[in-house]
């Protein structure tokens, strides 16, 4: 079994910064691949950044805003949102893709944490 814990979220002013985190425990070999989505009221969920083999990709409503990092030895990632703007309200999501020991390898989710920018 795989599970991914998610932090972090909370009400901020625009302009603040918020920092998620995804925790990942479990039966786990690798993960190749790292993810945040994020779902607004109404809207579809949308990928906001992801790394994969170490290079970082950024929707472009948050690119030069929000960092994706990562701690392979915690198996844990995390995104660095600075320069909150109320439409980055929303439910933010991880996921990954994960290997685990039986061999399996298929995408994995967080249960989601709420995010608010107030105006």
């Amino acid at each position: 079994q795989v599970q991914l814990v998610e932090s972090g979220g909370g009400l901020v002013q625009a302009g603040g910064s918020l920092r998620l985190s995804c925790a990942a425990s479990g039966s786990i070999v690798s993960i190749n691949r790292m993810e945040w989505y994020r779902q607004a009221p109404g809207k579809q969920r949308e990928l906001v950044a992801s790394i994969i083999s170490g290079s970082t990709t950024y929707a472009d409503s948050v690119k030069d805003r929000f960092t994706i990092s990562r701690d392979n030895a915690k198996n844990t990632w995390y995104l660095q949102m600075n320069s909150l703007k109320p439409e980055d309200t929303a439910v933010y999501y991880c996921a990954a893709q994960i290997r685990t020991v039986f061999p399996i390898t298929r995408n994995y989710w967080g249960q989601g944490t709420q995010v608010t920018v107030s105006s």
